[in-house]
């Protein structure tokens, strides 16, 4: 759908400006016209008092003329978010199949360096937008950006990052072409003719969602971190193009007025030994028990979350389709039953060892190696053998 504005009607007394919630609508040589940030939203079409704007259907688009998947490079804090590379392995993937193009887009200040970073990996060209207006994520001049370059290239998807970036990104650019989005898929696919098949869990991990976008484009997609495996670097560079927008494009409606880092802490998507705690451990006081062997292992702890929400383990530990996803070379699961939320969030660890009392618990069905047992008396044992074992290393 789309807002139209009928001029044999309009008297342009210019109510529709002052009316539009967004800004979507300016004032362009004394005549009202809408860009592509409108949403939509229908007020501007009941506050007209000449009811010269309606809501039409938009006409069919021309599928044919969007090839190649575009990446989005999200580069803060001086450098590239790994997710990058993840979806770039995915893109090399369903280019594969349906012989089309790769391009990665990558707007910040002082991103010359990443680019340079990214061309070394499996793409055919760098789109890149530096300047010091993108030194902090701001949605609209972001959003700009990519849609300049969406508009430049009209690639037939577009991946990207399930970050706190991304997030917001993406929602707004699907808008913006008014098309479709399917946040945090877990696998895609894609036919000969492009169309991407976006599955994700949906109903709290109850099912699996198999969306697709049938007649519009571009396609876009959000990725979690850790979920796709990352692409390798080749031989070859891809080429880099530079470009930018014009100052009305530039200039926010949002100011930054300061900023300060974050403190860095290990966060569990970067850990390479996690131990989870689940349901089995029965009082907040037995947690000790298992932080302890976290730490006697070298590993982070996690929980599932039935332990965020007794408020015995942080949300920012918590594994799952609402929590983190990880994949780490060793995972020890402690009284996990292994419910498709928690599993989804970790079944691309390396290693899975799973300890439960019930032979017939989910977890032991992507678990590498199942202990049935009571943690309680597993983990002072298996504390052991792994002191045992380092120290004959």
């Amino acid at each position: 759908m789309a807002v139209n504005i009928d001029f044999n009607k309009c008297i342009y007394c210019m109510a529709c400006i002052d009316q539009c919630p967004f800004g979507s609508i300016k004032d362009e040589g004394g005549k009202p016209v809408i860009d592509s940030s409108c949403r939509a939203c229908g007020i501007c079409i009941k506050n007209c008092p000449a009811s010269a704007i309606s809501l039409e259907t938009r006409e069919k688009t021309d599928l044919s003329a969007w090839k190649g998947i575009l990446v989005f490079g999200e580069f803060l804090n001086g450098k590239l978010h790994p997710v990058t590379i993840e979806l770039l392995g995915k893109a090399n993937e369903l280019a594969k199949k349906c012989g089309e193009s790769i391009y990665i887009a990558i707007i910040g200040k002082n991103c010359q360096s990443a680019a340079d970073e990214i061309s070394h990996y499996p793409c055919g060209k760098v789109l890149v937008y530096d300047c010091c207006e993108f030194e902090y994520y701001r949605a609209d001049v972001y959003t700009n950006a990519l849609e300049d370059v969406i508009n430049h290239l009209k690639p037939g998807i577009v991946l990207i990052g399930a970050t706190p970036v991304g997030r917001s990104l993406a929602p707004c650019a699907a808008t913006r072409f008014r098309t479709g989005l399917t946040a945090d898929c877990t696998v895609l696919d894609v036919d000969e003719n492009g169309s991407l098949a976006q599955i994700r869990p949906a109903f709290g991990g109850n099912i699996m969602a198999h969306i697709v976008t049938p007649f519009t484009r571009p396609q876009f997609a959000t990725v979690r971190y850790k979920v796709m495996s990352p692409a390798e670097k080749t031989n070859e560079s891809a080429k880099i193009e530079n470009r930018t927008l014009p100052a009305e494009k530039l200039a926010s409606k949002i100011t930054a007025l300061n900023a300060s880092p974050k403190e860095e802490v290990l966060d569990i998507v970067d850990s390479e030994r996690i131990v989870v705690a689940g349901k089995g451990v029965k009082t907040q006081a037995d947690l000790e028990m298992i932080s302890d062997f976290a730490r006697s292992i070298g590993a982070q702890l996690a929980g599932t979350r039935p332990m965020v929400e007794a408020g015995w383990i942080h949300a920012n530990r918590q594994i799952g389709l609402s929590g983190r996803t990880v994949k780490p070379k060793l995972i020890i699961t402690c009284g996990v039953s292994g419910a498709v939320q928690f599993v989804a969030g970790m079944k691309s660890s390396d290693t899975i060892i799973a300890i439960n009392t019930d032979e017939s618990a989910p977890i032991f069905s992507v678990a590498n190696y199942a202990v049935k047992g009571d943690l309680y008396k597993v983990i002072p044992k298996l504390k052991q053998a792994f002191s045992d074992y380092e120290r004959r290393l």
